[in-house]
């Protein structure tokens, strides 16, 4: 087996028995990144030299422990490679927020998020692609090419952690944190067939919350297995929050029989009615059979959401543009649907902001309320296949070539496509809940290579049932078992 195909559970205990150095696993994933990027587009930024004097050190490091104390000593991450967003602040590399409208200047200090897996002793490898401030579904921009669907280069890897999601899902790292402020970690992951936990308000420390009154953005990670996103989520959550022995040493207990209501409800429907595509549909039904086969019960379940959702939670989600320092002279810059989201942000009073968020408020209470009817909530990850490049902007050309001759599809439009590709993800943000994305089902024909495209389940939990999730995501992605 190549050191690219084994979990990061596995990677990990490789690198703590000295099977493998740190040097020969940042090396044989940098070569690996230096083959496929050319195609997908995944890393915005490689960070080679930086990554192979932190893998020496941390080789170095080991050397200077007695084997004996090698497993109590080193970091939980040790020598494992990570990629971050190109959201993300690390330090002395550009961070380009995804828009050509930036000066892009080399950051002055790693992001909370980065220093947490700096000390747990994680190698990062470069920035990920992501869309314009991390607005969008896909991710799409101005500075760089787009970021490709691993399994279909022609379609979306999703956003805004497409980056992120794509090297993940084509083994260019391991794994790799992500973030969610209305889907961007499970969207991403249901289209590139892996899975994508948003953690609940409160678990992980919310380092990069400017200009989110509704508070709607988490990290959370992105991976292969459920062990391996309980791995990182041991690290991404406050200790005092985890739950006894942590998320992996827990993993593989089975969670108990629950009753799971399966929707396909929407606060959405109401302003961009939506229709759901016979492979979601599969893809739910598949789902729902792994989890009736594993003793869950599912049932139908009827979800009431109020109608003035879709404003208020646009009015919270695109505040923060609004107040983004950007010169005037380079306004033009930006893409078509962030100059849009700014010009009506700086148009809305802070008044207009604060009774969007308290509506969302009373929207979380009500929407919580009702869920509590059920242990846990089924729907479609996506209501679509993964979109070709240029299908939300209205820029396709065919193999999605890039740069884009003219981006100048229309925003509202570009808009109500992301609602409907992904109906069920932003009002999980906005209860502060936990939701996983798990791939369940291939649209290609059993029995022959063409696996086609992947398509997904998503699962909504109650407060503090990150694990109970992840408990069902590897049974899921077992195949069902009790």
């Amino acid at each position: 087996m190549e050191i690219h195909e084994l979990s990061a559970v596995a990677l990990r205990a490789a690198l703590a028995a000295g099977e493998v150095s740190a040097l020969e696993v940042t090396q044989h994933f940098l070569a690996r990144i230096e083959s496929a990027n050319r195609l997908l587009a995944a890393f915005v930024t490689v960070t080679a030299e930086q990554a192979i004097a932190d893998a020496k050190a941390a080789d170095r490091a080991f050397a200077k422990l007695p084997t004996s104390e090698r497993l109590g000593e080193l970091p939980p991450f040790h020598g494992v490679p990570v990629a971050f967003k190109d959201l993300t602040d690390v330090a002395g590399i550009h961070t380009t927020h995804g828009s050509a409208a930036l000066e892009h200047r080399p950051a002055p200090a790693d992001s909370d998020l980065v220093a947490r897996f700096r000390r747990a002793g994680a190698v990062s490898l470069g920035k990920t692609q992501v869309p314009e401030f991390g607005l969008t579904a896909y991710s799409e921009n101005r500075i760089a090419p787009p970021s490709r669907n691993p399994h279909a280069p022609s379609r979306s890897s999703g956003g805004s952690s497409g980056g992120s999601a794509a090297a993940v899902a084509a083994g260019l790292v391991p794994f790799a944190p992500g973030s969610d402020g209305g889907g961007s970690i499970r969207i991403p992951a249901a289209a590139c067939g892996i899975l994508g936990l948003k953690p609940g308000r409160g678990l992980v420390p919310s380092g990069e919350g400017q200009g989110d009154p509704a508070r709607l953005v988490v990290a959370g990670p992105l991976a292969r297995t459920a062990a391996d996103a309980a791995l990182m989520l041991d690290v991404l959550a406050e200790p005092e929050l985890a739950p006894g022995g942590g998320y992996l040493a827990r993993i593989e207990e089975g969670p108990p029989s629950l009753t799971i209501g399966m929707t396909l409800d929407s606060p959405w429907q109401s302003v961009f009615p939506f229709s759901v595509e016979p492979e979601a549909l599969e893809a739910l039904r598949v789902g729902a059979e792994l989890l009736a086969a594993s003793g869950h019960r599912v049932v139908e379940a009827s979800v009431r959401y109020d109608n003035r959702y879709a404003a208020a939670f646009t009015t919270a989600w695109t505040s923060g543009v609004g107040s983004a320092r950007i010169s005037p002279q380079r306004e033009a810059l930006l893409t078509p649907l962030t100059r849009t989201f700014r010009r009506r942000a700086q148009q809305r009073s802070a008044a207009k902001v604060n009774e969007a968020v308290e509506f969302l408020r009373a929207f979380a209470a009500d929407t919580i309320t009702q869920y509590a009817q059920w242990d846990v909530i089924l729907t479609p990850a996506l209501a679509q296949t993964p979109r070709p490049i240029g299908w939300f902007t209205g820029t396709a050309t065919g193999g999605g070539a890039w740069p884009a001759a003219d981006w100048t599809g229309d925003p509202d439009d570009d808009y109500r496509r992301q609602c409907e590709f992904a109906p069920w993800s932003s009002m999980v943000n906005v209860c502060g809940l936990p939701a996983i994305a798990v791939p369940v089902y291939w649209t290609g024909s059993a029995g022959t290579s063409d696996r086609g495209l992947p398509m997904g389940v998503q699962l909504i939990g109650k407060p503090g049932s990150e694990l109970l999730l992840l408990q069902l995501a590897a049974q899921l992605m077992s195949g069902g078992s009790a």
